[in-house]
């Protein structure tokens, strides 16, 4: 079988179609219909099934379909990386990153990236939950990730990027509002609100650990996916909620925003399957300067 056929199927897949997929990839359709049959006589079986309206993955074609997506990808990061060492200055650079990070951090690293890259564009994927984020990483999804610290075992590259400060974010009316800090215990009657993508310690959800550890569980009134919908619902009045610093500003005016005392950071991390090059190295260091909790 040929890498080219593996694109073939994938493009099929996406297109839920031979013709839309035919003319994606500026082929003929008996020329696309034909590679197809010849990687299912590899393998063995149908991978796809013709319906009347589209086709779609067979049992096989399922599990054919990851390692083919992989296969894929992962000669296109090749081409990429190729070009980079080679200094070619135009390209594509694929990056992956956590909701609240893409909308708090990252536009003003990509305005700087295309300033000094003007011939590179720049395709980001978001997710809302890290474990997501990192199991699409595995299979290729990007070049690099920008997200936080992975847990012990990650399979990549890792590099730390700097430090991210979260402030909570209180409702106008609370007595809290137009103070600078506050420590969590003063916190314990307070209603909160909660992200999906709250991270563990010790295997506990980070809020309940911390809760824990001073004698009191959080009441929690509202679990949300983003974590700009949770600093919304915050400040609006649901409750109380962490949120980094990098979107509190858009979430919040200042006098709703606190400091905890002692301060929450979490480490941030670009992430990625091999040493980034080239544009992407650049990115990296881009990300870098963009932190201004480095020395936390």
């Amino acid at each position: 079988m040929s890498l080219r056929q593996m694109e073939y199927l994938v493009a099929v897949h996406a297109a839920a179609s031979f013709t839309r997929a035919a003319e994606e990839l500026n082929v003929t359709q008996s020329a696309l219909s034909h590679q197809i049959k010849a990687l299912e006589r590899e393998v063995g079986g149908a991978l796809l099934e013709r319906l009347p309206r589209g086709v779609q993955l067979t049992a096989m074609g399922r599990a054919f379909l990851p390692d083919a997506e992989l296969a894929v990808r992962s000669a296109r990061q090749a081409r990429r990386a190729a070009r980079a060492a080679a200094g070619a200055t135009g390209g594509e650079l694929q990056v992956a990153t956590l909701h609240g990070l893409a909308v708090g951090t990252l536009p003003g690293v990509v305005a700087r990236m295309r300033e000094g890259h003007p011939g590179v564009r720049v395709v980001l994927h978001e997710y809302v939950a890290q474990e997501e984020l990192l199991e699409r990483m595995e299979r290729g999804i990007a070049d690099v990730a920008f997200t936080y610290e992975p847990p012990p075992g990650w399979s990549g590259v890792a590099q730390p990027v700097g430090r991210e400060e979260l402030l909570l974010v209180v409702p106008g009316d609370d007595p809290l509002c137009g103070r600078e800090s506050v420590r969590l215990e003063q916190l314990a009657d307070r209603a909160w609100v909660r992200c999906a993508n709250e991270p563990r310690v010790e295997g506990e959800l980070f809020l309940d650990w911390a809760c824990a550890r001073l004698g009191f569980l959080p009441r929690t009134v509202v679990v949300t996916g983003h974590t700009t919908t949770a600093a919304r619902m915050a400040a609006a009045g649901a409750g109380v909620v962490p949120v980094p610093s990098c979107i509190a500003g858009l979430v919040a005016p200042p006098r709703q925003l606190l400091r905890m005392d002692p301060p929450w950071c979490r480490p941030l991390s670009v992430v990625s399957r091999a040493q980034p090059m080239g544009a992407a190295a650049e990115f990296v260091d881009l990300l870098r300067q963009a932190q201004p909790g480095q020395g936390l």
